[in-house]
């Protein structure tokens, strides 16, 4: 059987509301509990490290890709499965989703935006056919797909951009939409 891998774009920081953390905690678990890999930023800080630890300490498997200008900033992660050193930010996130079968985005901040909006853009242009989903921790992206709503609306793109991304409200959640999507 094929392990499946989960890119998941999440904070450098926690953020202020505990729901972040819980559900960061909960998809890198929940990642682990169903035999994928975790990809992600390599980063020891925030929900990336959260995700990761958890991961981790359910004994997963564990890609961390990080640029050389980030490994201070964000404690690269060196006790991961795979741990990769790229030289650019555009070559870590290409990494990234190459490594991947599927993307999910937790509460983040610009970066996040900037991984999500990329591979969304990817997805677009046939780049790439995965499966991309939105956990939107107590409504945390609703103003981001209302934003995508009123790019379609305005007519800047067809209504498959709001079909290439699923919105859910946790990580159980997600777990069981990752699923139906790579059986």
């Amino acid at each position: 059987m094929n392990t499946k891998s989960i890119c998941v774009y999440c904070g450098a920081r926690a953020g202020q509301n505990p729901a972040y953390a819980r559900e960061a905690d909960a998809l890198g678990r929940g990642i682990a509990d169903a035999g994928w890999r975790l990809v992600y930023g390599a980063g020891d800080v925030g929900l990336m490290g959260l995700t990761a630890r958890a991961a981790q300490d359910a004994g997963g498997d564990t890609f961390g890709v990080i640029p050389t200008h980030l490994l201070d900033l964000e404690v690269g992660k060196t006790d991961l499965t795979r741990f990769i050193v790229t030289e650019t930010m555009h070559e870590r996130k290409k990494v990234m989703v190459m490594n991947a079968d599927a993307i999910v985005v937790l509460p983040g901040g610009a970066g996040s935006l900037d991984e999500f909006f990329e591979a969304l853009t990817w997805r677009q242009l046939g780049l790439h056919d995965k499966p991309i989903f939105l956990l939107s921790v107590e409504d945390y992206w609703a103003p981001l797909t209302a934003l995508m709503s009123h790019v379609v609306a305005d007519g800047f793109a067809d209504q498959s951009l709001l079909d290439f991304v699923e919105t859910t409200t946790s990580a159980s959640d997600t777990i069981l939409a990752l699923r139906r999507a790579l059986s």
